[in-house]
């Protein structure tokens, strides 16, 4: 099926000087162009190598705000990575998402309930039912969303959903996700989460301090750490924990 979005470039031409946030950061300064799956697309790496920083990018590219929600949200701020915008540009392809894209961040998403809840769409019957989100857990609050307001045949961008999450929402988003993806939908996410990342139906990008590259899930940081934790947790401790001789 065509994606919504082929891929990601920068347009070097438009910089002024990349020794300036966000320009600076690794993974942007030595962006070219990037291939997105047309199903799901993961950006994983160490905290400040860029993820997020370019999925913001993307969402302001294709109209949503900085703060996340559909693109008719409004709850925004002024921010650096409005210049990142300018000058990226994304390959499309002939489909057009439909009007239940979102875009999702975790560190903004008290505000974006607070705004559904200001404008009104907390109703009997609703996309995002009849209870306020500051009413329910974290973990519900972004379940309800993915599950009632994300329609499926949409573009979804997610920074970090994990974070609401337990290891058994987990597995439970897993499973929605690839329901939307079978009804024509095509997600960007930058996570942290092992499990998340383990979809088959995707590409994972490792983002660090050389720039941006494809990387196998079982090749992947994320992977080595948790598994050799599982499987020699107690000598692992017993390495992390162990007391200075002097």
């Amino acid at each position: 099926m065509d994606p919504f979005l082929r891929s990601v470039s920068l347009n070097r031409t438009r910089v002024d000087n990349f020794d300036a946030f966000p320009f600076s950061v690794p993974a942007v300064r030595e962006l070219q162009t990037l291939q997105l799956h047309p199903q799901v697309t993961f950006f994983i790496g160490e905290n400040g190598t860029g993820k997020s920083t370019l999925l913001e990018g993307i969402d302001l590219v294709e109209g949503f705000n900085y703060e996340g929600g559909t693109r008719n949200f409004t709850v925004e701020r002024h921010d650096q990575r409005y210049q990142l915008a300018g000058a990226l540009g994304v390959g499309r392809g002939v489909r057009r998402a439909r009007h239940d894209s979102f875009y999702l961040r975790a560190e903004s998403f008290y505000n974006i309930a607070t705004e559904i809840d200001r404008l009104g769409l907390i109703r009997e019957g609703g996309s995002y039912g009849n209870n306020s989100l500051h009413a329910q857990s974290h973990g519900e609050a972004f379940l309800t969303i993915f599950l009632q307001r994300m329609g499926g045949n949409g573009l979804y961008l997610l920074d970090e959903p994990e974070s609401a999450l337990s290891p058994q929402r987990q597995l439970a988003f897993l499973a929605a996700m690839h329901e939307h993806v079978r009804r024509g939908s095509q997600f960007i996410i930058a996570t942290h989460s092992p499990i998340i990342m383990a979809y088959p139906q995707a590409v994972i990008y490792q983002f660090s301090e050389t720039g941006i590259a494809p990387v196998e899930y079982t090749d992947t940081e994320h992977y080595k750490v948790t598994n050799a934790f599982l499987n020699r947790r107690e000598k692992m401790l017993e390495e992390l924990l162990a007391e200075d001789d002097d």
